[in-house]
């Protein structure tokens, strides 16, 4: 038994040692309730009630005595059992002969311990207790059958009360195992379970992807520390749903096309962690790290979860702005190449045809002609400056010029492209521009918009209000201009490339324009972006999720701006 127990588990053990105090305090209250029994009078004459009620003591003394034993000295486990059931054996066979044998009806109470010493105690060590009280059982029986009152029923009575006593024992005994066996293979999973448990927690602490697990309804059920950093806290908080967060958008979207076509298992998006409003107003340090874009690649994945009626997928999240980053200085090296062929290759056709302009003006002036030669002045003179840009791009050149007018700055702008594109004046809506300035050069930002404006007519309706550019400024964050169109979004797979230069998909494209245009932004101190964001400027519905580019000011850049709506 020793053997047995030092085998079992730790938890296993403590289970044998609960046991044991069980049967000790049953043993506890059958003894008071054979006490109360007997001190009532309601068996037998006076003169032999006194040994028994001595023995009834005898025995609540010796129960209170385990009980204590085995609170104190959890040691010796089979010794403190044997000790134990050959007390019951032994008072409760004395009660039994005093009583009058199997008259008496006592012969029921050897199955408590009999029953107990099978749970407890090997199989062999049970069955002799078993035997024990047979023969005592067997013995009386049989001296009082073949006595001068003799019946013979009492013998039968007695053997059938000892098969009973066997076939509790063995049936009891089989059962404890059992059991035993299912604690201790319990145990053990739990262990494994835990060390798995224990591992994973690691492996995913330690990960530098980004992990989350999702439910079909969009719950975040559990995430690592790489996709909390990746996300933001607000964005990636265990029980929220992924839709809560404005900027998780572009994963929603993406999560949502996966459900529906799961062979579109991996995409690249964009994403700004920190451009959420819950996060505003909190301190200075989340509003400078609002612009902080982190573009990532995402890969869904589903749990294998059938039968368990819950839906678990994985989103794995990998930050790809260091390869990207890379990428760009390789992109970046063929631009210097190209803008060093553009200077010899372009310039002096530039200048050619300027020169040839300036000598037609002398000769004609007629007013047709005049406008003629004016539009081609003014397109050689901007081709030129779009070949300065590039040049300045190249060598990352700051500028810094006066404040400048938004309100006159748009409405000029927005004469010249309707009439450029033949657009009637409604199509183009102009926005909460009143008294606002920034310090952004001029043909900077025309180039910008010009390129958003192009883009977009590409696309939108051409319906009134289908192209839209109108100023924010959110309480205690930087200006913005929101140029928004009412055509179909940009999917999550394009967004990720948008600003990289040579990707286009437009056959008649360079892939250079949206590029040019954050490259000028940025050296105005702004930045040029794709957000999802939510407004009813171009839903009548009501709030709805919309695309739009959106040009952020630098905080110092906006000056005397009022009446914005």
């Amino acid at each position: 038994m020793r053997a047995r127990l030092a085998s079992l588990s730790a938890e296993s053990r403590e289970t044998f040692w609960r046991s044991l105090q069980t049967l000790n305090g049953t043993r506890a209250i059958i003894a008071v309730v054979l006490l109360a029994y007997l001190s009532l009078g309601a068996a037998g004459s006076a003169a032999n009630r006194s040994p028994r009620l001595e023995l009834c003591v005898l025995y609540l003394a010796a129960s209170l005595g385990f009980v204590l034993a085995a609170s104190y000295w959890k040691r010796r486990f089979m010794l403190q059992l044997v000790v134990q059931l050959a007390c019951d054996i032994a008072i409760i066979s004395m009660l039994y002969l005093t009583d009058g044998g199997m008259r008496s009806g006592l012969a029921i109470l050897y199955l408590f311990p009999l029953a107990g010493c099978a749970i407890l105690a090997p199989l062999l060590v049970a069955l002799f207790f078993a035997s024990t009280a047979s023969l005592v059982l067997l013995a009386d029986a049989a001296y009082r059958a073949f006595g001068p009152d003799g019946e013979l029923v009492l013998l039968v009575q007695a053997g059938l009360y000892g098969a009973a006593g066997f076939a509790t024992v063995i049936v009891v005994n089989r059962m404890a195992a059992r059991l035993i066996g299912q604690e201790e293979l319990a145990v053990q999973r739990g262990l494994e379970i835990g060390v798995q448990q224990a591992i994973n927690r690691l492996v995913l602490a330690q990960s530098g992807d980004g992990i989350l697990v999702v439910g079909g309804d969009g719950v975040i059920h559990m995430n690592n520390p790489a996709a909390q950093k990746m996300l933001g806290t607000v964005g990636a908080r265990q029980g929220s749903r992924l839709t809560d967060t404005p900027a998780l958008q572009p994963i929603v979207q993406a999560y949502n096309d996966w459900r529906g076509h799961p062979e579109h298992a991996s995409v690249f998006v964009t994403i700004k962690p920190n451009d959420d409003p819950a996060l505003q107003e909190v301190t200075a340090a989340w509003s400078a790290r609002r612009d902080v874009a982190s573009h990532l690649k995402v890969r869904f994945a589903a749990a294998d979860t059938a039968g368990l009626g819950a839906e678990r997928n994985v989103i794995f999240l990998e930050d790809v702005t260091g390869i990207e980053e890379k990428a760009q200085q390789l992109k970046l090296a063929s631009m210097g190449r190209l803008t060093a062929s553009i200077a010899h290759e372009v310039r002096n056709p530039l200048s050619a045809i300027g020169h040839a302009n300036s000598l037609l003006e002398e000769d004609l002036q007629a007013p047709v002609h005049k406008r003629l030669l004016k539009i081609i002045s003014d397109n050689v003179a901007r081709v030129n400056r779009m070949v300065e840009d590039i040049l300045q791009l190249s060598r990352k050149a700051q500028s810094h010029h006066d404040p400048l007018a938004l309100r006159h700055f748009l409405a000029e702008l927005k004469a010249e492209f309707d009439e450029t594109h033949k657009l009637s004046g409604d199509i183009v809506c102009l926005g909460g521009v009143q008294d606002v300035t920034v310090r952004f050069d001029p043909l900077h930002l025309r180039e910008v918009l010009i390129n958003l404006l192009n883009n977009a007519v590409r696309y939108a309706s051409g319906k009134p209000g289908s192209m839209q550019i109108f100023i924010v400024q959110p309480k205690g964050r930087a200006l913005e201009m929101h140029v928004q169109d009412d055509g179909p979004g940009i999917s999550p797979e394009v967004r990720a490339h948008l600003f990289e230069p040579f990707y286009t998909t437009s056959s008649k494209g360079t892939g250079l324009g949206l590029y040019l245009a954050r490259e000028l932004c940025l050296n105005n101190e702004a930045m040029l972006d794709y957000e999802y964001r939510f407004d009813s400027e171009m839903a009548a519905g009501g709030r709805k999720s919309s695309g739009r580019f959106v040009i952020t000011f630098a905080r110092h850049a906006a000056q005397a701006n009022k009446g914005i709506a």
